[in-house]
């Protein structure tokens, strides 16, 4: 038992950042691993003679896994993910759309132009989901950051673009547990 000065050599940090047990390995990695193996048994097969190549090909995918996207305390909603999943659907739908209606329609005016769009979002993973998220919003492309904010080239700047934005900013937050 540590005095209470005293740290915890059998919890150290790994160079990856994910916290790592006396056993050397942390719950994401050991949960990691078995999906990579699980996806190695769906496509190869459960034939003898591959599952060495198999194991160390999930070894390698774990590992490159915890140093692209360290493991960390997720609080994502399974059931809020899953309603994510039609919207995402559904506004792909209605993006293409609308793109292909005011493509082809020359009565439509366009009114080009960029909008800024303040995220809550940090930079990192969570922000690049939701710029791929709202990639997918009718007139929309997100192409860059400017002072924080996200900056978006729309097709219609006279469409309600920022409060779509933060429908799907919400949403998200949803999904990720962050509410």
């Amino acid at each position: 038992m540590n005095s209470p000065g005293e740290r915890d050599a059998s919890a150290d940090a790994s160079p990856s950042g994910a916290a790592v047990t006396r056993h050397g390995w942390s719950s994401g990695a050991v949960s990691r691993a078995l999906w990579f193996i699980a996806l190695w048994l769906i496509i190869a097969g459960a034939d003898p003679a591959d599952l060495l190549v198999g194991a160390v090909a999930a070894a390698a995918a774990t590992w490159a896994s915890l140093l692209l996207l360290p493991a960390g305390g997720s609080r994502a909603s399974p059931v809020a993910i899953a309603r994510l999943a039609p919207r995402f659907l559904f506004e792909s739908v209605i993006a293409g759309a609308d793109v292909a209606r005011r493509a082809l329609d020359p009565r439509l005016p366009l009114r080009p132009g960029f909008v800024a769009y303040p995220v809550r979002f940090p930079p990192g993973t969570t922000r690049n989901v939701f710029t791929t998220l709202t990639s997918l919003l009718p007139g929309t492309v997100p192409i860059g950051e400017e002072g924080g904010a996200l900056v978006y080239h729309c097709l219609d700047v006279d469409q309600p673009v920022v409060a779509q934005l933060s429908a799907e900013e919400a949403a998200l937050s949803r999904a990720l547990g962050d509410d």
